[in-house]
């Protein structure tokens, strides 16, 4: 079994004194206060790896009644840190920060259901694809919302700066933008809007145990979920890759995705 990750305060600035002494060594261990020691990574914190993520955003990324910080993208990136010998410090960011590449001037890495899109790609690099995601439209048991083509003229929620808005808009949807998926939901179960647009994995977990809400339709696009960092950094993307790679190929990728996601259907 994995352990929570801890949410961890910034370290503190090293003191001018030691800077000095290290600025004055004559041995040179690659290592400094931006540095990952022997990993010879760059990092924003030392021994530690900083990653941001859009909470809550379940299964992905949600705190549990306990306080901890867990989901699916969570033990993914506590792997991440495991293969690098480095402690877990996550940092909540909006997603628009996220999927336009801005969280990456404070982490080291960013994962939160982030799709992968040429548009994203000029910004920032990404890890290989670790699952794929389509979108969904979710309605009321009953309501006359069958599909797209009668959502139009009403109100449907999205999540800002997600490939959701982005489709609806596209489709002339009236959307209703919420800073989180947790609002999202929340909308569409006080009766505020009347359906949400969303990535399958989101509200599919959202209403799986919800009676009362349907599936209306799945939309197929394609899309593939991807960890990002910052463009050109070769040494953690392959690291991050490498992580991936183990956990495709020992099956344990798999397990994750149903222990958050139960099992195919």
């Amino acid at each position: 079994m994995k352990t929570s990750p801890r949410t961890l305060k910034s370290l503190a600035v090293l003191a001018a004194a030691g800077l000095a002494l290290t600025a004055c060594s004559s041995s040179n261990d690659g290592a400094d206060e931006t540095t990952g020691g022997e990993s010879g990574l760059a990092l924003m914190n030392e021994g530690q790896l900083t990653v941001c993520s859009d909470i809550p955003y379940e299964p992905f990324e949600f705190t549990d009644e306990n306080g901890e910080i867990v989901g699916f993208d969570i033990d993914i990136a506590t792997e991440i840190a495991a293969d690098l010998d480095l402690e877990l410090n996550i940092i909540d960011d909006s997603f628009e920060g996220i999927q336009s590449g801005l969280a990456l001037n404070k982490c080291d890495i960013s994962i939160s259901s982030i799709s992968i899109t040429e548009e994203r790609k000029g910004n920032m690099d990404f890890s290989t694809p670790y699952m794929e995601d389509d979108l969904v439209l979710i309605a009321p048991e009953g309501t006359d919302i069958a599909d797209l083509e009668s959502a139009q003229g009403k109100r449907i929620a999205v999540q800002a700066g997600t490939t959701g808005e982005t489709f609806g808009q596209d489709n002339d949807l009236q959307t209703i933008g919420f800073d989180d998926s947790g609002l999202q939901i929340q909308a569409l179960k006080a009766g505020t809007v009347d359906a949400a647009l969303g990535n399958i994995s989101v509200l599919g977990y959202a209403i799986k145990d919800e009676a009362g809400f349907t599936r209306v339709e799945e939309i197929e696009t394609g899309e593939e979920l991807g960890i990002s960092i910052k463009k050109g950094n070769a040494e953690m993307l392959e690291a991050v890759n490498g992580t991936l790679e183990r956990l495709e190929s020992e099956g344990e990728l798999n397990e994750l995705e149903t222990k958050w996601f139960g099992e195919a259907e």
